[in-house]
């Protein structure tokens, strides 16, 4: 799965669940697109839905290569993301994260509300910040967060993620069923035909809430370092 040859127009090596390229963009397209369809063909049944890092190293004013070939992955392979690689980290943002972590998680007070057990009907609950849910959330409910929801099972209550005016909060279950969804102050209609239960998430896009699925479109993808709530 590794080419180990630094002279070849395209690199390719295995990274976490999906793949890192290294482009020679001193070649010509073409030859870049045929090394790439030489790399693949033998992985393509990996390459569904994966994610695709494309990376250039120091070379300056490729974007439309980057682009065309972000293309060509996505239509010829079905890889489901491409992205360039992120941006080296700052010595004071470095510091700050090896701070945040020295820290720990002892002394810290969190704002989150966590559950252990199932909503009931008639019963409404509250969060200035994130609530985590390890259970079922019964029709007839109701949740509210400043933040974001997420259900270890079944959710088919009224929800609100959030509150009052953050559109960038999510809305998570095993079992994505609620009667009512409203992030921010976007809201939408509950979903109630039949389905096969998986894993999804509610979030706002284009002045709207999608539902995606969270095995295909991981939101926790984006996070660099784990957040203290």
């Amino acid at each position: 799965m590794i080419n180990f040859d630094s002279s070849a127009p395209v690199r390719l090596k295995g990274v976490g669940d999906g793949f890192w390229i290294t482009l020679d963009p001193s070649h010509p397209e073409n030859v870049i697109k045929s090394e790439i369809d030489k790399l693949f063909k033998n992985l393509k049944h990996l390459t569904i839905n994966a994610s695709v890092v494309i990376d250039v190293k120091d070379a300056k004013g490729h974007d439309d290569l980057i682009e065309n070939i972000r293309s060509y992955l996505i239509n010829t392979f079905d890889v489901a993301k491409v992205s360039k690689p992120t941006e080296k980290r700052s010595i004071p943002t470095e510091r700050i994260r090896q701070r945040d972590l020295s820290k720990g998680w002892n002394h810290h007070r969190s704002e989150v509300l966590m559950l252990r057990g199932r909503v009931r009907s008639g019963q409404k609950i509250e969060a200035r910040k994130h609530v985590v849910i390890a259970g079922d959330v019964n029709p007839g409910s109701e949740i509210r967060a400043g933040g974001d929801v997420i259900v270890l099972g079944r959710l088919a209550g009224k929800v609100h993620a959030g509150y009052p005016k953050d559109e960038t909060a999510m809305i998570f279950a095993l079992e994505f069923k609620p009667t009512q969804v409203k992030i921010g102050e976007i809201a939408a209609a509950g979903i109630n035909e039949d389905f096969c239960a998986k894993p999804e998430y509610a979030c706002v896009e284009d002045d709207g809430i999608v539902v995606k699925d969270y095995m295909k479109a991981n939101p926790f993808r984006k996070l660099p370092w784990p957040e203290a709530v």
